[in-house]
């Protein structure tokens, strides 16, 4: 039986406005999170998933952001779209918290580690000031941190980039959210480390029930960690599918390509598979399908219309021939 959603985008785009035409960095998106569930989100750098994470906590300045859609949450589906500044503080870090990518400047320099957690745990739970000590210590321990005590009172500076990512997803975690983004909280970590921060991660949300989307431009990260995948191209949702299924059978040739393009290191010596040309700038989109300019399976409608995300079964994919592979 398919858990109900925890998260609902309808509709959801996203502009920015500057000195010449908007640019739609989001494009009438949708996207259901499932609760308990996994939900990799992935693409090349520039299509959109960081402004859409950003958007579901309404952390982008208006102007020049101007967001269109609604975007559902909670157990009643509550609509943050419309909610006020108060509200909005209340669900930022209480219900729905968010891990960044740079653990290095995620934290304030100035202050201590344990002034800066305590003051999330205080400010979401009303915990007096030992209490929240206490909870913040209990959360450094589930990271997995040597001594917490002692980490407490450190600063930022005196803590690796590992120890400081870890510092964030206790953070996260330790008002009890239902609903956790972390935007590529592993980019600025080398392979051992993001691999310790991966599995980590997996086991305390998974433990929880924290329902988790997981953004990542790396495709041997989402395909060991997430339950679901959604590919982003120019802003579009273009194929959503459990994971198994995504990678076993990709459907759009953005997809293919992207997985086409991994070195494969067991491999014979060969020249190294790209897509051609580059993802289009946000102000100045071809027409029709955004994809058609790069691909090599286009059609000529391709150019004039733009494809529907459509299902065969639980693999969602917007292209013309998508489904015939």
């Amino acid at each position: 039986m398919t858990a109900p959603p925890i998260l609902s985008i309808r509709g959801l785009s996203v502009a920015f406005q500057s000195h010449g035409p908007p640019g739609r960095v989001v494009e009438n998106l949708d996207l259901t999170l499932r609760r308990g569930e996994i939900l990799g989100l992935v693409g090349e750098s520039g299509c959109g998933k960081s402004v859409l994470a950003r958007s579901i906590l309404r952390l982008l300045p208006a102007p020049p952001a101007r967001l269109t859609g609604e975007i559902f949450f909670g157990e009643n589906l509550e609509n943050l779209m419309a909610a006020g500044p108060q509200r909005l503080r209340a669900v930022r870090g209480g219900e729905i918290s968010m891990i960044f990518q740079e653990p290095m400047t995620s934290l304030n320099p100035v202050f201590t580690v344990g002034r800066q957690m305590t003051e999330v745990v205080r400010l979401h739970t009303g915990a007096g000031r030992a209490k929240a000590r206490k909870v913040c210590r209990d959360f450094l321990a589930s990271v997995k941190l040597p001594d917490p005590e002692t980490v407490l009172d450190k600063y930022p500076h005196q803590l690796s980039g590992g120890q400081r990512q870890r510092v964030m997803i206790a953070t996260a975690l330790s008002c009890g959210p239902k609903l956790l983004i972390a935007d590529e909280p592993t980019t600025a970590l080398d392979v051992t480390v993001q691999s310790q921060v991966l599995a980590l991660l997996n086991d305390l949300t998974r433990a929880r029930g924290v329902s988790t989307l997981f953004i990542s431009h790396d495709l041997g990260v989402v395909a060991q960690l997430c339950d679901r995948v959604a590919v982003m191209y120019s802003g579009r949702l273009v194929e959503l599918a459990p994971a198994e299924s995504l990678f076993g059978r990709p459907a759009h040739p953005y997809t293919r390509g992207l997985l086409e393009a991994i070195p494969i290191l067991s491999a014979p010596r060969a020249e190294l598979l790209a897509i051609p040309g580059q993802v289009p700038n946000p102000a100045d989109p071809p027409p029709g399908c955004r994809f058609h300019p790069r691909c090599g399976q286009r059609l000529d409608r391709c150019a004039r219309e733009v494809p529907a995300l459509t299902a065969q079964g639980e693999h969602w994919v917007a292209c013309f021939n998508g489904h015939d592979r």
